[in-house]
């Protein structure tokens, strides 16, 4: 059983899902800041109001529905998705095209130098003249 738990917690995708935690709890506070500081004080100038949980308010048999705050909820959703998606995804896949790259021409055969092909058939051609001639 100890055993199982050992494999299972030194799988690849287990520590990258951690690290994957580990880096979106320390990005949390820079989206915050975007969204807290910048975003939604600029929503706020336009809507006259900094976010939109009071728009749209209905007041039903005294209880109060607010379609607002769902949609500030799906507005803060789609900038941290776009936070993500351009400052950790963009740069990630980058950087894993260039890796892929880089590992190709690595593993590319080098083409040969044209002497070195030239010297290659001589051999050859002398090779099979010796065996033609016994």
């Amino acid at each position: 059983m100890l055993q199982g738990f050992k494999e299972f917690i030194s799988r690849g995708n287990v520590i990258d899902l951690a690290v994957g935690v580990i880096i979106g709890a320390a990005f949390t506070p820079i989206v915050s800041a975007l969204t807290d500081n910048i975003l939604m004080p600029l929503i706020g100038a336009i809507f006259g109001k900094p976010n939109f949980d009071h728009i749209w308010t209905i007041h039903l048999n005294g209880a109060t529905i607010l379609p607002g705050t769902f949609v500030t909820a799906v507005v803060n959703f789609l900038i941290v998705a776009a936070a993500i998606y351009f400052f950790v995804v963009v740069p990630l896949n980058k950087l894993n095209s260039h890796k892929k790259a880089t590992a190709e021409a690595d593993n590319a055969a080098p083409t040969p130098d044209p002497e070195v092909l030239l010297l290659q058939e001589i051999r050859d051609l002398l090779a099979e003249n010796n065996h033609s001639a016994h």
